[in-house]
């Protein structure tokens, strides 16, 4: 039991370290290479933990080459062009101005229920309302809408407002955040002011957070949870 816990963690700290080296990327945007590599990593690292028979170091070489070849590959491809259309593909306009391309629509193996359940994830609804639809290499899709379809902006109508402010956590389950002190001038005694004028320790807060013109968000705990 004891040696199968072993190669357990020690392959799991290689793979998440061999993760870590090649990118952070979500599941979903990943590129067909990266998908590859990601499904090999985890069969390869499957094998010696199912078979205990099975020397781990040849599951560690592998995935150090599997690793290996995904960063030389994406080294070359991104001084390549031709390469990296090779093997990653090219975005395609799908929809011009309100029409699907049929033709497209048919190479890249597309139905027209891919395409509206994809424009409805961007909150589109109503195809007339595209302007253009581009299929990404990872598979999603990127969309402009027609410019009376677009919503208005503060820059349309020429008004000027304050930059924006990112609210940075303090409190979190009821323990204060220090390091994110700085991102909002917060101090000691700034956050002690906020906590009396509202009458609450901080034990029973659940969320609290502060951006740089110290806009003040709190939610307490719910004592019924």
């Amino acid at each position: 039991m004891i040696p199968t816990i072993i190669r357990t963690l020690i392959l799991y700290i290689f793979v998440v370290t061999a993760v870590r080296i090649m990118g952070k990327r979500q599941i979903g945007e990943l590129q067909p290479t990266e998908l590859v590599i990601t499904i090999l990593l985890s069969e390869v690292a499957s094998i010696p933990m199912e078979d205990p028979e099975i020397p781990i170091i040849n599951s560690l070489i592998a995935i150090f080459l599997l690793v290996a070849f995904e960063i030389i590959v994406s080294v070359i491809s991104m001084k390549s062009n031709r390469l990296r259309g090779i093997i990653q593909g090219n975005a395609v306009v799908v929809i011009r101005n309100g029409k699907i391309d049929q033709k497209e629509l048919k190479r890249l193996r597309f139905t027209v229920d891919d395409i509206l359940e994809s424009l409805r994830q961007k909150d589109v609804f109503d195809i007339n309302e595209v302007q253009y639809a581009v299929a990404e290499t990872n598979g999603s899709l990127s969309v402009l809408l027609k410019d009376e379809c677009k919503t208005v902006t503060l820059k349309d109508m020429k008004i000027k407002s304050k930059p924006s402010s990112l609210p940075c956590l303090i409190i979190s389950d009821g323990r204060i955040i220090t390091k994110n002190f700085a991102d909002c001038n917060m101090t000691d005694r700034k956050l002690k002011k906020i906590l009396n004028k509202r009458d609450i320790p901080v034990e029973e807060i659940l969320l609290l957070t502060v951006d740089s013109y110290e806009n003040v968000t709190l939610i307490k705990k719910d004592d019924n949870i």
